[in-house]
């Protein structure tokens, strides 16, 4: 059984409810009905009620919600809440009923007010608009400062990581993190393996330095996140910095970093900055022929997941489950 089987077995069980924004989107309204015929989770669709039903002509979609805002009777209190939520920023209650008649708004709402537990978007809206209405209304989870991403890299040996999977954050979000985001990247991408993968996770702040064999405000900052991961999460098993190969190969490990619980037993690689994280999944997808599932998004109070606008059909059912599972905790 793949790593996504299992996910998919999770959100099964999970029985969460999932709502999908772009409902009129006709990969969107093709994932929903397989999502409802797997029992993946319980979906929502959001948008105009006839649009939705015309092009899921021929589909049996009969286990799919429909909400369109423009007629929903929750429309009015969800206008009324996010007032109260941004009326310190000058939304006043008719900017608020407009803002909330967007489906991506909505279905924020829906999550805070306690009637859906997640949310998948972005295969016709770029990432920023698919998270701003996350972050203004779901906002980030206790003691997580910054939003990030996770890849879920899937080798095809078993050398590396947690049963040839490994976690690598973050690959997609924050471009150049300081310590106090990047010890927080580290303990959301560390809980998304446990929850996802099912790892005991084992996090490598990696550097081009091992334990101060270099000198340089870049090494600086990674072993200053190290320092915090500890102070804010104690029970995790966290080490740097490291190399990669210090990280990942067990000889190497022990020659670098002796007695280091993580070091050459490392499933959780956090990159120091957006372009190696970017490159380095890349790099192990393409010449590993590892599986990259994600980005993951992570840090949030409940979970919202960006798709590609490039995304198939199977690429939303996918994140869809995730999502389900995410919203477990």
């Amino acid at each position: 059984m793949s790593l996504m089987d299992d996910i998919k077995g999770k959100a099964r069980a999970a029985s969460k409810h999932v709502v999908l924004p772009e409902g009129t989107e006709e990969r969107t309204i093709k994932a929903a009905a397989i999502i409802a015929k797997e029992g993946i989770a319980q979906v929502t669709l959001i948008g105009n009620v006839a649009e939705i039903k015309k092009k899921a002509a021929g589909l049996d979609y009969s286990g799919v919600s429909i909400i369109d805002p423009n007629d929903s009777d929750k429309t009015q209190e969800y206008a009324d809440k996010y007032y109260e939520l941004r009326k310190h920023k000058g939304v006043t209650p008719d900017t608020a009923k407009q803002q909330v008649l967007d489906p991506l708004y909505y279905a924020c709402m829906m999550i805070k007010m306690g009637d859906a537990d997640g949310m998948v978007a972005g295969a016709i809206h770029t990432t920023g608009d698919t998270l701003r209405p996350a972050f203004q209304i779901i906002k980030t989870a206790p003691g997580i400062s910054v939003v990030s991403s996770s890849f879920i890299m899937e080798l095809p040996t078993n050398d590396f990581g947690h049963n040839g999977i490994l976690m690598f954050g973050d690959c997609a979000v924050n471009p150049c993190p300081d310590a106090d985001q990047l010890a927080a990247i580290a303990i959301s991408t560390a809980k998304t393996g446990a929850q996802l993968a099912g790892m005991d996770p084992k996090v490598a702040m990696l550097s081009f330095s091992t334990k101060g064999s270099a000198k340089h405000e870049l090494v600086d900052k990674v072993s200053l996140a190290t320092q915090k991961v500890h102070e804010l999460a104690p029970e995790l098993s966290a080490d740097g910095e490291l190399q990669a190969d210090a990280a990942l190969v067990e000889k190497v490990g022990q020659l670098k970093s002796p007695g280091s619980e993580v070091a050459g037993k490392a499933n959780v690689l956090i990159f120091p900055d957006l372009q190696a994280g970017n490159i380095g999944y890349k790099l192990v997808q393409r010449l590993a022929g590892a599986q990259a599932i994600g980005p993951i998004c992570q840090g949030l109070a409940a979970p919202v997941n960006d798709l590609s606008r490039g995304c198939s059909v199977d690429d939303i059912v996918s994140v869809v489950a995730i999502t389900a599972v995410q919203a477990l905790n």
